[in-house]
């Protein structure tokens, strides 16, 4: 079910009503799991038997955790961990980890006919964070997280697990950051000017950038690509970036300011993050729920920077290696992790021994190599194919005396020119020189309502919806 249909809304009025009944005040989590569910058994109502298996070994496995003695609490939580990544392994790479093995063609045609559920690649990673949270607490922290009762972790569980705002495209939650603020809220609790704000914005980015741009971008697909001029293509290229941006954070800014409204608070997921002037940077600033779960539970982990240069060298190419799988089973995906780890790898290596001068021009372009990289790398997200990326590669190199089509250019830079302005925004509004906001920011909001209601693009699917 997308945040821009019709269906859903119906459903968020229904369960929002519901929700602050005086009268139901006992009863909002329970109502929270059923809209939840229905939200995701909408499309795919089979795959809703998954989501309950996975929230129920999560919850009996963490439940154990607490409550067997110190012999066993290790061997419950990997259990734990290893059935969350087996299913996450069945159902998103049998076909790759099966490309590896010779099979009969009758195995070959089942792994083909595996469908991937929707989000299951966020409610694994938030299972497995429940696991290691209750296995590291301490008495304390393992209060807030596992209720004395078997039934009310579960369906505490449950809540954390398949609450609609985050299910389908994340933020990444963690369990220590969620399950302490599962308690009964107040329609006098919400902010309700933020919540407009978040909503606004993030319908803006996607119904308006994103679904546009996404008519555009199209023609990145082969073999369309191979008859467009070397300009078109770098600008295409330009304007994906501004649409997975836009798309990704629009969601991330919808399900925080939907969350917000029920009473519960998720953490930042983007922060301005193609202004980053590092790879570093940037990686604090893109998908953050991704970024700090690598760092918590496998960066950090596998010895993050304490077991020497290079084993911290091998630990970021791990991680980022593992980090881009965790987007699909292509290896596309994987060589966009490594090309990214590699990135890091080499600019922790270089910044200590050439550090350059803090001015304007070298900030600039530090942060347009950093975009540059970031851009050519998203081609990996769009062409999972590598033999298409590296035809792509090929037709910029070959096509620069095709004359560009420079309607197709104005219209791109036409609606990739808010992603730009919403960064320009933020460094003239916190840059030293203090630059003063022409405009009161409810005029900005007027604005952005307007072109929802009368310019929106054709209502597409979320782009991470795939991972």
């Amino acid at each position: 079910m997308l945040f821009t249909s019709f269906a859903f809304l119906v459903l968020f009025a229904i369960t929002f009503s519901l929700y602050y009944l005086p009268i139901a005040v006992n009863y909002q989590v329970p109502i929270l799991i059923i809209s939840s569910l229905i939200f995701y058994a909408y499309n795919q109502p089979e795959l809703l038997l998954l989501l309950l298996f996975s929230a129920f070994i999560n919850s009996i496995a963490s439940y154990l955790v607490v409550h067997s003695n110190l012999v066993h609490q290790k061997r419950i939580a990997t259990v734990g961990v290893v059935v969350n990544l087996g299913l996450l392994a069945f159902f998103k790479y049998g076909q790759l980890i099966g490309s590896f093995f010779i099979r009969p063609a009758t195995t070959e045609s089942f792994l083909l006919s595996v469908p991937l559920p929707i989000g299951i690649s966020f409610f694994t990673f938030e299972g497995i964070s429940l696991l290691v949270d209750v296995y590291r607490g301490n008495v304390d922290e393992r209060k807030h997280l596992v209720s004395p009762s078997v039934l009310d972790h579960c369906k505490r569980t449950l809540l954390f697990i398949s609450f609609f705002p985050h299910l389908i495209a994340g933020p990444i939650l963690k369990a220590h950051d969620f399950l302490p603020q599962i308690h009964v809220k107040t329609l006098g609790q919400i902010n309700v000017q933020r919540c407009f704000r978040l909503l606004v914005t993030g319908y803006f980015l996607k119904m308006v950038v994103a679904d546009n741009l996404k008519d555009f971008t199209f023609w990145i697909a082969y073999p369309y690509f191979q008859s467009y001029s070397s300009v078109n293509l770098l600008v295409m290229l330009f304007g994906y970036s501004c649409q997975i941006f836009a798309d990704f954070a629009g969601y991330s800014l919808i399900a925080i300011g939907l969350a917000s409204l029920f009473g519960y608070e998720f953490n930042p997921n983007f922060n301005f993050p193609y202004i980053a002037t590092s790879f570093k940077d940037f990686w604090k600033r893109w998908h953050i729920s991704l970024s700090t779960f690598l760092m918590e539970y496998l960066y950090i982990p596998l010895g993050g920077n304490r077991k020497g240069e290079l084993r911290t060298y091998l630990n970021l190419l791990i991680t980022m290696f593992l980090g881009g799988l965790w987007h699909g089973a292509a290896w596309s995906y994987a060589i966009w992790g490594l090309a990214h780890g590699l990135a890091l790898a080499v600019e922790r290596f270089l910044s200590p021994r050439f550090a350059l001068p803090n001015r304007a021009m070298f900030r600039f372009a530090s942060g347009a190599l950093v975009f540059g990289f970031v851009s050519l790398a998203w081609l990996l997200f769009k062409l999972p194919n590598f033999s298409h990326v590296m035809g792509y590669f090929s037709s910029i190199a070959k096509n620069k005396t095709m004359a560009p089509d420079f309607l197709q250019i104005f219209q791109i830079l036409l609606y990739s020119s808010p992603v730009v302005l919403y960064h320009a925004h933020y460094l003239f509004k916190y840059s030293q020189q203090r630059v003063q906001v022409v405009f009161p920011s409810y005029v900005y909001y007027a604005v952005m309502l307007f072109f929802i209601a009368l310019n929106s693009g054709n209502s597409g699917d979320f782009i991470y919806f795939q991972f």
